[in-house]
């Protein structure tokens, strides 16, 4: 069969320059590699195309046997009008990602067959049903166990890339209220990929530095200390995604990924009050620790890049002051801030559903950026400035040459990194958020 894998739809934003398209390219920055994995694991005896619509037009033209969307929320519109495109082809349309997972309902109406979850597995049931005449609607993820063999994944873009990406792990099984990708069917199961693997697949990765798309790779830290152990010697440059829990309280865990070539870790802080912390229910954060985590990543010359978010039921006007006084505090050298956005599928969309408080379906809108839900203890649009007041804060002149040359003291490729993300940050601060009132 000949086969079309659309891995990430475009919106059609004006705000796309080319500079972030090449910034985009460089260091592959991907929705998810889930289209890759699907790619990498077909039998070779089909024909298949892999297209980013970011970076290349779609051609509507080529006459595919079987044509693969993965999307997520923010850009079904665009999805599903690809999708009918095809169909009225006559040519068969699957949907998978973490939007059509959390609203297979939707999604049928606009393909002949949804994939829930992640797991290539049931890929293989698809292609092997559609060869024989018996595609079903629906297929639910099929559990990994020892005995499956993933395939390396092979990150081809266009242009001049330098950042590689690979996952060592799937799945979370923390399931945190509000995140999309571990409550969609399967997204809770963790699986480790064979270590072995792992670094075969990192060796053949042309690019010197890595990113690591695992959610987590403090889940399982036995199994990161033997993957960090044999990545020694292997001279590549990492970023990888962690708790706070294993970063604040296993030193060996921190020095073991500096051996390896980490050179940041992303933490989700979330929040910086305990009490929202209990609220949500992850586990893996104590505000008390948080100081501890960013030590011991800074006594290893590694880079600290925060995530919080703003919005939940607990947070209150001064929440956005004492978030920025803290993160000051701890030296964090990158931070990204967001607006919580209810996704569909998750505990906290069903919740604020059944309260009356999802403002809008317009899944354009939920791009963690715009406010798609009433918030408990302060306006739609408190939340919005409140944001806006952090990247303002957060990226002013003054304190964003502050933290780079902070940097400086981390080595070369953690500054160089600082560098990077601090410049793109502060240049996208004052288009990150729309105007006020148009949720």
């Amino acid at each position: 069969m000949k086969i079309l894998i659309i891995e990430n739809v475009w919106m059609g934003d004006d705000s796309y320059k080319f500079f972030d398209k090449t910034l985009l390219t460089m260091f592959s920055i991907l929705p998810t590699l889930y289209a890759r994995q699907i790619a990498a694991i077909t039998p070779k005896k089909h024909d298949v195309t892999v297209v980013n619509e970011r970076y290349s037009k779609i051609n509507f033209e080529e006459p595919y046997d079987l044509v693969n969307i993965n999307f997520t929320t923010s850009t079904a519109q665009r999805a599903y009008e690809i999708a009918d495109r095809f169909r009225k082809k006559g040519i068969t349309v699957v949907l998978s990602g973490l939007h059509p997972a959390a609203l297979p309902n939707e999604a049928i109406k606009h393909a002949d067959s949804v994939l829930l979850g992640r797991g290539e597995l049931n890929w293989l049931k698809l292609l092997e049903d559609l060869e024989k005449n018996k595609l079903k609607p629906v297929y639910d993820p099929i559990r990994y166990n020892e005995s499956v063999h993933i395939p390396p994944t092979n990150i081809k873009l266009p242009g001049f890339v330098i950042t590689g990406a690979i996952e060592a792990t799937r799945g979370c099984p923390y399931k945190c209220e509000f995140c999309p990708e571990t409550n969609i069917p399967g997204g809770s199961h963790y699986y480790t990929r064979p270590v072995d693997d792992v670094i075969a697949e990192i060796k053949a990765i042309p690019q010197k530095t890595i990113m690591f798309y695992d959610n987590s790779l403090t889940i399982h830290p036995k199994y990161s200390k033997t993957l960090f152990k044999k990545m020694k010697g292997l001279h590549k440059k990492i970023l990888c995604n962690g708790n706070a829990d294993v970063l604040a309280n296993d030193e060996e865990f921190v020095r073991l990924s500096k051996e390896a070539g980490c050179v940041a870790w992303l933490i989700g802080f979330e929040s910086v009050s305990q009490k929202t912390i209990d609220e949500i229910g992850k586990k893996t954060n104590k505000v008390d620790e948080y100081f501890q985590a960013v030590k011991n990543i800074h006594d290893n010359k590694m880079a600290v890049i925060g995530c919080f978010i703003f919005g939940f039921d607990t947070d209150i006007h001064n929440a956005f002051d004492d978030t920025l006084k803290t993160i000051k505090e701890l030296k964090i050298d990158v931070a990204d801030f967001c607006i919580l956005t209810p996704f569909p599928g998750t505990p906290i969309f069903n919740r604020l559903k059944r309260e009356g408080r999802i403002l809008t379906k317009d899944w354009a809108k939920y791009t963690l950026k715009n406010v798609v839900f009433q918030p408990k203890q302060m306006t739609p649009d408190e939340l919005l400035q409140g944001v806006r007041r952090m990247y303002a804060g957060f990226y002013s002149t003054s304190y964003t040459i502050e933290r780079v040359c902070r940097s400086l003291r981390l080595g070369i490729y953690p500054f160089l990194l600082v560098l990077a993300r601090n410049a793109v940050a502060t240049m996208n601060s004052k288009k990150l958020f729309v105007s006020k009132h148009e949720n």
